[in-house]
């Protein structure tokens, strides 16, 4: 991870300071973006390089079933990480404020109220120090769960547009999409670790790799780098579902808040952040974890019509 993050700082440095530039959406500096990258290298290796550790040494000692314990070492970590994330993580990179009290909160607990969602708070981040994109979700498990929405958001949306964008995020946790997605990581991060603990002293594996070195930590590696070619044809399945998702989540929204806000919220939101309204078919099935515009808002005209 920490190799790759350095390979990725070009093309990072590209996508922000020329790409998001020449659209008019970077707000970051040098600085800024330097700092970022400082900050997530230090917590990936004070908190990745120990779990590394622990991972081998399970493969070194543990023995043919070393996998299956990797599996619910690395499992009890994401979980954790995803708990910590709202309140011990984020906060590093970004400030949370309160939102204040007025109409636009009280409309917000209303809507929580009717979905019976339990959160620690509504926030507002300073993403417009880095970005002008804008964005509203919820973060957290259990009982440290937290409503987000970017500045750029509040500024762009009005009352009730936002209202609806959030019924639609509150819509994927109503609906158990996240529950589902974990599930369906955890399954394949399972099987992942299953097919390592077959071939890792499998010496075809190695050599048809031309590598002479068969440890463990190189097996790790190795496959680490092999797999993302052999799930690729995975990845139009997880698409196919994360874009079920959203037509439910919005259903949800629909039904929940007022669908001609949600539609009028997309629109702005498609607009502001420059999104390609009739992308290619195949690169969407392969890439795309929403819907496209006129699909997505011709779908909740027909939630409308049949309500």
């Amino acid at each position: 991870f920490l190799l790759m993050s350095f390979i990725e700082i070009p093309s990072s440095l590209y996508q922000t300071f020329v790409i998001e530039e020449k659209f008019g959406f970077n707000k970051s500096s040098y600085t800024q973006f330097f700092k970022d990258q400082l900050m997530q290298l230090g917590l990936a290796a004070a908190i990745g390089m120990p779990l590394l550790a622990v991972i081998l040494w399970v493969m070194d000692s543990v023995g043919s079933l070393w996998w299956l314990y990797a599996w619910a070492i690395l499992m009890s970590f994401s979980l954790l990480m995803s708990w910590l994330y709202p309140t011990v993580i984020s906060p590093l990179f970004n400030k949370f404020t309160p939102m204040q009290e007025g109409s636009l909160k009280e409309r917000i607990q209303g809507l929580l109220a009717r979905c019976g969602f339990n959160s620690q708070g509504i926030f507002i981040m300073d993403g417009s120090k880095r970005s002008g994109h804008g964005n509203a979700y919820f973060t957290g498990l259990g009982n440290n769960k937290r409503i987000v929405f970017f500045d750029t958001l509040v500024e762009s949306l009005d009352d009730e547009e936002l209202e609806a964008v959030l019924a639609h995020e509150l819509g994927h946790f109503k609906c158990k999409h996240t529950i589902k997605m974990l599930i369906a990581s955890a399954v394949m991060t399972l099987i992942s670790f299953a097919i390592l603990g077959w071939i890792i002293d499998k010496e075809w594996f190695f050599s048809g790799l031309g590598v002479n070195n068969t440890s463990h930590a190189a097996a790790l590696l190795l496959f680490m780098l092999v797999s993302p070619a052999f799930t690729l044809f995975m990845q139009p399945i997880s698409a196919y579902f994360q874009r079920k998702f959203e037509f439910e989540a919005d259903s949800f929204a629909a039904h929940n808040a007022k669908a001609t806000k949600l539609i009028s919220g997309l629109v702005k939101l498609y607009e502001e952040n420059a999104n390609t309204l009739t992308p290619d078919p195949l690169y969407s099935s392969f890439h795309y974890s929403h819907p496209p515009a006129a699909i997505r808002i011709a779908h909740l005209e027909s939630t409308m019509q049949s309500a």
